[in-house]
């Protein structure tokens, strides 16, 4: 997870193990073990979570187009690049379709204390549930009125997308609740999903789902447009995703197996890159951008 406006400070999103049974996700979201209230939200439309729909005015990523993942620090994108996604803390890169990336789901590290106590997920002891693999407590989307809270402070990152001229965003730990002990389930993050599609519309964005593929078949009920899809070739994910999104998604690869594998199966369809871990800029030692 990079901390928004700090270079050099990425990283790569898994599922340590794959839900073979979340949901079974195109089934709804009652399927996927959701609380009664999330269920009931879904159920009736209320406006804490939205049945939402792409807007008229959202552009959508081109199909099969050369992308840099620069969520590590901007740099001029190389030659051929039609597509960047950027930290919200940076801006657009001129003349290309901009996606701006958004910790979401959890709060960077150290930021944690900028956010309501209550709003932190905590454990049966009280104590702020951790994703350890970046240090970042995850926010408490357990009910809608704190949904509606989180989306508040969230929206007003999108607005800075939006008035920066981005034309997408990319929420980051919509897969947070696997991280959650079992506090947080898929219908907890679908229906807060749904809140923040709603607003990226209404602000002319485009949405993207970060990974989580267990979840693509809801796409259409929770609003999303495309796809990022962070080493997908290297666990055969990439043709759930392209199913899912009609091919609109770009792939993070951080392997050369991961980036071949990609290539060899959907080379001639999506947008594919590989990138070191850090994601890092070119003016570092660690720096990898290949596209074959």
């Amino acid at each position: 997870m990079p901390v928004e406006g700090a270079p050099g400070a990425g990283g790569i999103r898994r599922v340590a193990v794959v839900l073979t049974t979340v949901c079974a996700a195109v089934w709804g979201l009652t399927a996927c073990g959701g609380s009664p209230e999330t269920e009931n939200e879904a159920e009736s439309g209320s406006t804490s979570s939205p049945s939402p729909s792409t807007s008229t005015t959202v552009e959508l990523p081109p199909l099969h187009a050369g992308f840099d993942y620069q969520i590590g620090g901007a740099y001029p994108p190389p030659a051929g690049v039609r597509i960047v996604s950027r930290d919200r803390t940076a801006t657009p890169a001129p003349g290309l379709y901009n996606i701006c990336y958004v910790n979401a789901f959890q709060a960077q590290p150290g930021d944690e204390k900028t956010w309501p106590a209550d709003l932190l997920l905590r454990d049966a002891n009280g104590e702020a549930v951790i994703d350890d693999d970046w240090d970042e407590a995850l926010l408490d989307i357990g009910t809608a009125a704190k949904r509606k809270r989180i989306a508040a402070r969230v929206n007003e990152w999108i607005d800075g997308c939006a008035d920066k001229g981005f034309d997408a965003v990319e929420p980051d730990n919509y897969d947070s609740y696997t991280r959650s002990d079992d506090l947080l389930t898929a219908g907890d993050a679908t229906a807060f999903i749904t809140l923040l599609s709603r607003h990226a519309h209404a602000r002319g964005l485009a949405i993207g789902q970060k990974n989580t593929v267990e979840l693509a078949g809801l796409r259409k009920k929770t609003g999303l447009d495309f796809a990022v899809a962070e080493e997908c070739g290297e666990f055969d994910e990439c043709g759930e995703y392209a199913a899912a999104f009609d091919d609109r998604v770009v792939v993070i690869e951080y392997t050369d197996s991961g980036l071949r594998k990609a290539r060899a199966a959907f080379g001639d369809r999506l947008s594919i890159v590989r990138r070191d871990v850090d994601v890092s800029t070119p003016d570092s030692a660690g720096y990898v951008r290949r596209t074959r």
